[in-house]
């Protein structure tokens, strides 16, 4: 008996959801266990880069700003979404446990593309400090409020909150009468859907409002400031000025670039053409993991008040050893 067989038989005849779905992954690949090992340590750097950043954060007193409040929020958003997805990942295939409960399911598709929408929205309120910063620098310190950012970032929480609760509920009331094997990495939203035995015209709309929300308003908000943006640096006489403006957004068009191209260009690949299940599996599953491993990465390199936040933190860690050390041998030598 197949997996497909085996999901089918294990079903509650009592409800019109299953007990368990079974996890497909990919199909006649060789040695693929390697790419869960690399996936794994993708998983390591991501938490300890993410942690370190926090910690940066949270730790030197100049990076208590609304800038960093939002950068502090993209980490925490990578490393709870790294946390949702990948451990349970490696769960199913390293150690092939593909049966996965129905409820667990459930709550695994809530997590991902909840985290997943917050750091899309954390990239344009951060495009918005961008766009206030250039284009109103006289004003800046009275728009950009710390409780201006937060009423932002929880606003757009409650929101994307909703939306996902109100796409998990309507899967929720769908009936699985035949096979469960899902065809995907995780219990993703489209190969669950799409193996219900009932009416699922809701779900695919409410799946396009959620795409439109998650992805096309937070890529026209994007573009629209970069446009402003442009335009007012444009008008800046003096080209030294132009770039050391320039220079405050390159880390952020960088995170835009890493988040959305791999997205966009699956979609594309996915509505246009015939792609290879493996193929769409190794897209989506970067797609899911690289951005937050590669973020606390641009934001540490890239930004100067990060590395000399650093370089302070290090510095005080040396003064703090050294004082420590004098003291214990002022005792050693008094006993």
């Amino acid at each position: 008996m197949g997996p497909e067989e085996k999901a089918a038989v294990i079903f509650n005849t009592t409800f019109v959801h299953p007990v368990k779905f079974y996890i497909s992954g990919f199909s006649n690949i060789p040695h693929v266990k390697y790419f869960y090992v690399f996936l794994c340590f993708v998983y390591i750097i991501t938490v300890l880069g993410n942690g370190f950043l926090i910690s940066v954060i949270y730790l030197v007193k100049t990076l208590h700003t609304p800038k960093y409040m939002i950068v502090f929020n993209l980490a925490l958003t990578d490393l709870c979404g790294s946390t949702a997805l990948i451990p349970k990942l490696l769960d199913t295939f390293l150690f092939d446990r593909r049966y996965i409960f129905y409820e667990a399911c459930i709550s695994y598709m809530f997590f991902v593309l909840f985290f997943g929408s917050v750091q899309s929205w954390t990239l344009v309120t951060m495009s918005y400090d961008r766009f206030i910063a250039i284009c109103f620098p006289l004003r800046y310190h009275s728009i950009v409020t710390k409780p201006a950012i937060a009423a932002m970032l929880l606003s757009a929480l409650a929101v994307l909150l909703s939306a996902i609760a109100c796409m998990i509920r309507l899967v929720d009331r769908l009936s699985f009468c035949s096979s469960l094997v899902v065809k995907s990495f995780y219990c993703d939203h489209g190969p669950v859907v799409r193996l219900a035995c009932n009416d699922i015209s809701l779900n695919y709309i409410m799946g396009y409002v959620a795409f439109i929300l998650i992805l096309c308003i937070p890529l026209v908000l994007i573009a629209f400031t970069y446009v402003c943006i442009s335009i007012a640096l444009s008008r800046i006489a003096s080209g030294e000025e132009r770039l050391k403006a320039m220079k405050t957004c390159t880390c952020h068009l960088i995170l835009v670039a890493v988040f959305f191209l791999p997205i966009v260009g699956t979609n594309i690949a996915t509505v246009s053409s015939q792609i290879h299940p493996n193929a769409r599996i190794i897209n989506s599953t970067l797609t899911h993991t690289i951005p937050a491993l590669l973020n606390p990465i641009i934001y540490s390199l890239k930004t100067e008040e990060v590395l000399n936040s650093i370089r302070k933190l290090c510095k005080r860690n040396r003064i703090s050893n050294k004082k420590l050390s004098k003291k214990v041998n002022s005792l050693s030598q008094l006993y």
